[in-house]
């Protein structure tokens, strides 16, 4: 679809991939963690200890070093299966784990009904706080990039390194392709989006959603689109599923429109943490061109640019961010060592 073309009701309807495991997804782990007014789903590679130094490493006597935690944090209509190709690659060296946000996923909606950027980022917190995880390497997609913000600036403690991929920050001229995710604020529009498309299969709305997501949906494996597809059709049974896209949706439009210190670029600013900003050349949702401008708010800011990728770069080229991610985590010991060495 053209930036001239008529926004598209299935697209439209879940601006990213439901699932996506593909070349490198194996066999996970899953819990429910339940906190009040609040119940997350949270996911993680299987097969690795869930805190370093839990055993010897391999072979040679030794324990195996401690691996700092990391979450990861999806972005609006996803869930934490969108991180099922990047963790295995990252899993030797950090304590990973996805959550599905309030509402996505298999975690159920919160009981106040909030999906505003603030009740996610406060969602995410709650779970660190509850877990003991903090800090960790927090890595956000999209809206989660945004929650992931809100994070790092509120409660810098939480946080070791920021890694934002596509993140969903306010841009003065949105692209048009990006105009149909906004509609889905306005009251009622989700649900007629539903109806308008009530008889459309799975395969076709997954599709759509990955023309619209990636720079090349060739990339995505079969597995890949067979787990996004039964994702798809189970979200459709769910009868909040079109409540919280509307909901969420407008949450993210209003986090635009803030100001004073709860605006996001503010908050960008406000971001202690080493972090990396990754954006793709061919990304239909957010624009290319804010990769400047996010290098220049977040202080000290490594900036990749893949001019290839869309808007889900972990899912489309997974190797390439986590490389980009080690040498985030690599500078940031570096650093460490070296202001030990000045102490």
């Amino acid at each position: 679809m053209s930036s001239t073309e008529s926004p598209d009701t299935a697209t439209a309807a879940l601006p990213v991939p439901p699932a996506g495991p593909g070349r490198h997804g194996g066999e996970e782990t899953v819990r429910t963690v339940t906190l009040p007014g609040l119940t997350l789903t949270v996911r993680a590679p299987a097969g690795h200890p869930a805190r370093g130094g839990d055993g010897p490493d391999a072979g040679d006597g030794r324990e195996a070093p401690a691996r700092e935690p990391a979450l990861y944090v999806h972005g609006l209509g996803g869930s934490s299966q969108n991180w099922s190709d990047l963790m295995p690659l990252l899993a030797d060296r950090v304590d990973g784990e996805a959550v599905d946000l309030p509402g996505f996923g298999h975690s159920p909606p919160p009981a106040d009904g909030n999906y505003s950027v603030s009740a996610q980022a406060r969602a995410v917190i709650r779970h660190l706080d509850a877990a003991g995880r903090g800090p960790v390497h927090l890595i956000g997609n999209s809206m989660g990039g945004a929650a992931s913000t809100r994070v790092a600036a509120e409660r810098p403690d939480l946080v070791r390194t920021l890694t934002l991929i596509s993140p969903a920050l306010p841009e003065l001229r949105p692209q048009l392709t990006a105009v149909p995710t906004a509609l889905l604020a306005v009251p009622g529009v989700a649900g007629l989006f539903g109806r308008l498309t009530h008889d459309w299969t799975p395969e076709r709305r997954t599709r759509e959603v990955l023309a619209l997501c990636y720079g090349d949906p060739g990339r995505v494996s079969p597995e890949g689109f067979n787990a996004a597809v039964d994702e798809y059709a189970r979200r459709l049974e769910l009868p909040y599923f079109w409540e919280v896209m509307e909901r969420s949706a407008r949450g993210l439009v209003n986090a635009y429109t803030l100001g004073g210190q709860h605006n996001l670029w503010r908050q960008a600013e406000r971001v202690l943490a080493p972090t990396l900003l990754v954006y793709g050349g061919r990304d239909r949702l957010v624009s290319y061109r804010m990769a400047r401008r996010a290098a220049a708010a977040f202080r000290g800011s490594r900036l990749l640019t893949l001019p290839e990728a869309g808007h889900v770069a972990m899912m489309e080229y997974p190797e390439t961010v986590a490389r980009a991610v080690r040498e985030l985590l690599d500078s940031e010991v570096t650093d460490v060592t070296a202001d030990a060495g000045r102490s």
